[in-house]
């Protein structure tokens, strides 16, 4: 039932995780995508690879979205090569398995987080919403966290970036509504990744994870690229402003 065919989609943080499970499960629905990534070029390569059997377009382009002239970079990019922007996909982001408590954690450390996981939500949202506006229809979809929602003791400038994003797909949700555009969240909780691999390849990080998830395992990558494909999709044409929780039942709100 779902189809994103015709659809030009910009997916930040696509060579990995998440964000590479977007890129492939976007190009079987049938949209053409360009995704961001950072370092890995390989990596990037690979998912472009897989993701091209579907017989869609996919591109790849090194990127900094901390970094406003990459974002805007990254948005003329996709606007040139795939000839419109349908939706994006505000996945980009950081997390550290190092404890930083509030009284330890540095200056750097603080910066780098919101630079990293909240500027460039900013800054790609910032330039995609003028090509959606002018287009008169747009989907967004930002990625925030369980931790944004009840927090995370000893990362709270993680969680504080990952509760930002939440306030700011509802405000943005009510102002773009009348251009059409829906705005919407989709917060995971554990997901078996790269990123969170350092806690989740141990015996005690594992059980540290999942103690506290009724379904008693971490999501897989593909399990959060569904529900960001179904908001994208035309299932969802009267969805704005939601948090959709895709946390295996870890945190229970509305």
């Amino acid at each position: 039932m779902i189809s994103l065919a015709g659809k030009a989609a910009l997916i930040t943080g696509g060579s990995r995780g998440i964000g590479a499970a977007v890129v492939k499960l976007f190009a079987q629905a049938g949209a053409d995508v360009v995704f961001n990534y950072h370092r890995n070029r390989e990596a990037a390569r690979q998912v472009e690879q897989e993701a091209r059997k579907h017989g869609t377009r996919v591109e790849s382009l090194k990127a900094d979205l901390g970094r406003m002239a990459d974002a805007r970079k990254l948005v003329k990019y996709t606007a040139e090569r795939l000839g419109r922007l349908d939706i994006l996909v505000a996945n980009a982001g950081i997390w550290n398995a190092e404890d930083a408590p509030i009284d330890k954690m540095t200056e750097r450390e603080w910066d780098e987080m919101v630079r990293v996981n909240l500027k460039s939500v900013y800054g790609v949202t910032h330039f995609a919403a003028a090509h959606m506006i002018a287009q008169r229809s747009g989907r967004i979809i930002a990625i925030s966290s369980t931790a944004g929602q009840r927090g995370e003791a000893f990362h709270t400038h993680y969680a504080a970036t990952k509760g930002a994003i939440i306030s700011f797909v509802k405000g943005l949700s009510t102002e773009l509504a009348r251009h059409n555009i829906l705005v919407n969240c989709v917060a995971p909780g554990w997901v078996d990744t790269e990123m969170s691999r350092p806690v989740l390849a141990t015996k005690a990080g594992w059980k540290f994870a999942t103690s506290a998830i009724p379904l008693g395992r971490a999501a897989t990558a593909e399990e959060i690229a569904g529900p960001i494909l179904f908001l994208a999709s035309d299932l969802a044409t009267f969805v704005t402003g939601e948090i959709l929780n895709v946390n295996g039942g870890a945190v229970l709100c509305g």
